[in-house]
């Protein structure tokens, strides 16, 4: 079994005129075949966490610990923390001009496992994972998202996770942008890696309606760079009815 254990992690950001502290004391656990959501209001440091995690350069660390199963992600490169499970899903894809499809993904599968595919299963196994994403095959030959729609390049990002198989996966607001039918098919997406491979989700969203088709086991309030509170699914309910002013208050955000 994996396990991501965050511990008191504390983040900030530079600004004009200082460092801006983002995270205030994150403690989270996400152990595999668990998914858990993360929702919150706009500015609450639900993409600083994912991003941190994942070593964005903009982001200090300031204190705290993020492990994946005992190791100390914080000490690894960006490409060092994809070799060991985690797998980030961003809000806001970006178009990489002059790399096709099929060249990022047989690379990244390469860097992650350490060799490369072999080219017959692979070539069926982008193939499969195309047409369950119900994605064109002409897209393995287009550069990586560039002119594709916000629905192409969510699909995108799930087959990468879908080939790549990581361990733990975060996943930023996956659901923004896309209309019914995309979000029904990314998130038949997500739940088909998940008992595939028994993954670990993060799940971050402002919404409710993703998780009428990714069941999460637990619910994450995320207020003021804390988790203010954590529960099942029916705490997501009742944001849906509420919202968060009960929780900005407390917070006095």
């Amino acid at each position: 079994m994996t396990t991501l254990e965050i511990k008191n992690l504390q983040v900030s950001v530079e600004t004009e005129d200082s460092a801006k502290e983002i995270l205030r004391g994150v403690d989270l656990t996400i152990n595999s075949g668990e998914t858990h959501a993360i929702m919150g209001p706009n500015g609450s440091g639900k993409s600083t966490l994912a991003y941190a995690i994942a070593g964005h350069p903009k982001y200090t660390v300031t204190g705290g610990q993020v492990l994946l199963d005992g190791e100390d992600v914080l000490e690894m490169g960006v490409d060092e923390r994809a070799q060991a499970g985690l797998f980030l899903a961003m809000q806001y894809p970006v178009e990489v001009p002059g790399v096709t499809v099929s060249n990022f993904l047989r690379t990244a599968k390469t860097s992650i496992d350490g060799e490369a595919p072999k080219l017959r299963h692979w070539v069926k196994d982008v193939k499969g994972a195309m047409e369950s994403l119900r994605m064109d095959p002409s897209f393995a030959e287009r550069n990586v998202n560039e002119g594709f729609s916000g629905g192409e390049k969510k699909r995108h990002e799930i087959l990468q996770m879908e080939l790549i198989e990581p361990k733990i996966a975060i996943l930023d607001e996956t659901d923004s942008g896309l209309d019914v039918d995309a979000l029904k098919v990314v998130s038949e997406g997500v739940n088909r890696v998940k008992d595939k491979t028994g993954l670990g989700v993060m799940l971050i969203t402002h919404y409710t309606r993703i998780l009428r088709y990714i069941q999460p086991d637990y619910v994450h309030v995320f207020v003021n760079g804390r988790v203010a509170e954590s529960g099942s699914r029916d705490l997501a309910d009742r944001l849906e009815e509420e919202g968060y002013d009960r929780f900005l208050t407390a917070a006095g955000a």
